[in-house]
């Protein structure tokens, strides 16, 4: 193998591991949104399960509750 052959190795993986580092941050980035959209759904989902419970067995003081987080929270 010619120097210029392997400095053109070299250059090659230092780009890659850039590349990487790159495809890495975008990752991330989206594992943290699915982690917040999940946690957004498991607060609907305590919404609809306040408001499912029939009227008179319904503790109205927690549907307030848990409708003024899911609030807050848009």
């Amino acid at each position: 193998m010619t120097t210029t052959e392997l400095a053109h190795r070299v250059r090659a993986k230092i780009r890659e591991r850039g590349t990487l580092r790159e495809r890495v941050r975008v990752l991330e980035a989206e594992v943290q949104e699915n982690r917040q959209l999940n946690r957004r759904i498991a607060e609907l989902t305590d919404v609809v399960t306040e408001l499912l419970i029939p009227l008179e067995a319904r503790d109205q003081e927690r549907v307030d509750e848990v409708l003024g987080r899911f609030r807050t929270g848009l």
